[in-house]
């Protein structure tokens, strides 16, 4: 189902809970959501629909991938940028990001998996774990 975008920073900065198999049901939510939104947002946080849940979604190279309970377990090459998000008004903000990170997350079936991303799938992924650690740009 579609649902609305928060756009209050008190909500949106406050961490997220761990996700369980009971909180399945968010994903198909979150991909609803972002699909509805494909022309502007390529990523999605679940606190960014109202659920504190460590739960994201985002475009990786056409198709849309989900990411329980997501950590980043190593990074490198530092460098800026500037990100806009969904659900933040105004424009761009300058931010830190790395062009490489190794992700531990579990599958929409709640397996564990750990997989390496660099360049624009790396930003967008570090984009929404920082929603989920309650951290705005």
């Amino acid at each position: 189902m579609i649902k609305e975008i928060v756009h209050d920073p008190i909500l949106l900065g406050r961490p997220s809970e761990e996700a369980t198999p009971e909180d399945a049901c968010l994903i198909q939510d979150l991909l609803d959501t972002i699909s509805a939104h494909k022309e502007k947002c390529v990523g999605m946080a679940a606190n960014m629909i109202g659920r504190h849940k460590r739960i994201i979604c985002f475009n990786n190279c056409g198709a849309y991938e989900i990411m329980i309970n997501p950590v980043i377990i190593k990074s490198s090459d530092l460098y800026i940028t500037e990100e806009s998000c969904l659900s933040l008004l105004g424009g761009p903000r300058k931010t830190k990001r790395y062009k490489y990170i190794k992700v531990r997350y579990q599958t929409a079936e709640f397996q564990t998996r750990i997989k390496s991303f660099g360049g624009y799938a790396a930003q967008i992924i570090q984009h929404e774990i920082d929603h989920c650690d309650g951290k705005l740009i």
